[in-house]
């Protein structure tokens, strides 16, 4: 079973349980425990100031059904994200834990859906002003940085990265959930464990950036670039904007985008977009309720018969096998 609530709904829902759940004596005083509503589940979410413009928070908790969430468009804070189990989609492609974290630039947020599967869910949410970057990692001139600009959108579109998930951040994760300390030693501890896991994050971008992969290097404002027309891309699955269209409306020769697709992302744009289509198409396979040529028309096909081509190259069974239940050969 599948619940749908939009954002509102959502939100009201946890305002409703925080009001009504009994009052529990603070751990810290900068520090809030929130259950999760009943009609979702049980559990709870630890909210943590670390710093004034800071928040930490650590999710374990599991949902009683898989829980979609119609977001719209608001002003969204920058936000770095890590699960250490359970799983969370939206409606493009990306993807939230399993092998992938998340980083939501602030700027404006895309409506879509989200979808929360049911299993247990362990993992920190770190929200923060923007401007923080200017004061933990200034330039020379006290501003942010330029390779993190793309974190600071303002008015415009947010950035949304779905970096992959290493050891080591799964460490740090660990770490600052079985935080040994208490008190103002706690604060510190957690304030300086959050700058690292956000340093971790960001690294294989900044590397880009840098140009200490072997290939030529790109200017940070190619770079920012390039990940806004990854992020068109994936917004616009059903009908991607031509590759002409996407140099213009991003600013960039043709040369230089698809030098720098395959310099970031290890793979051609067309390729991007098919491999995140085939994943979106898989998705809505398995969610049932829905035909071949249905998934197909979404995901941006306009002839089944090469959808199920592409699909079948991609995981090795049909579109159908898939509708049906069978599992692909990455999931045996």
């Amino acid at each position: 079973m599948t619940i749908t609530l939009t954002m509102k709904e959502e939100w009201q829902l946890w305002a409703e349980a925080k009001d009504n759940s009994p009052q529990k004596p603070k751990r810290e005083s900068f520090e809030i425990i929130r259950e999760v509503p009943r009609q979702l589940g049980k559990g709870y979410v630890r909210d943590i100031e670390v710093h004034p413009e800071l928040l930490l928070s650590i999710s374990d908790y599991e949902f009683h059904d898989d829980v979609v969430t119609q977001i719209t468009e608001w002003d969204h804070p920058l936000q770095f994200c890590i699960l250490l189990s359970g799983r969370t989609i939206d409606e493009y492609g990306g993807q939230l834990g399993e092998g992938y974290t998340c980083i939501s630039g602030s700027g404006v947020q895309r409506k879509m859906l989200l979808k929360y599967l049911t299993s247990q869910r362990l993992g920190i949410d770190i929200e923060m002003s923007p401007d923080l970057l200017a004061t933990f990692f200034p330039d020379e001139e006290g501003e942010i940085p330029q390779q993190l600009r793309l974190l600071a959108k303002g008015n415009d579109w947010q950035t949304l990265l779905y970096p992959k998930a290493t050891t080591a951040i799964g460490g740090i994760a660990q770490q600052i959930i079985n935080c040994p300390f208490q008190g103002m030693t706690k604060r510190m501890y957690l304030q300086g464990k959050v700058l690292e896991l956000i340093a971790l994050q960001l690294a294989p971008i900044l590397a880009a950036q840098d140009g200490l992969q072997p290939s030529p290097r790109l200017k940070a404002d190619t770079i920012a670039r390039i990940h806004l027309a990854r992020e068109i891309l994936l917004t616009n699955l059903e009908n991607p904007p031509s590759l002409l269209e996407l140099t213009q409306i991003v600013g960039v020769s043709d040369r230089t985008l698809r030098r720098g697709f395959r310099e970031l992302f290890g793979t051609t744009v067309f390729r991007y977009l098919t491999e995140k289509r085939m994943e979106w198409a898989e998705q809505l396979l398995r969610q049932g309720n829905i035909t071949i040529a249905e998934v197909a028309h979404r995901v941006g096909y306009s002839h089944q018969g090469r959808f199920a081509e592409t699909f079948k190259r991609k995981f090795m069974i049909t579109p159908s096998e898939c509708l049906s239940g069978k599992k692909s050969v990455s999931e045996l």
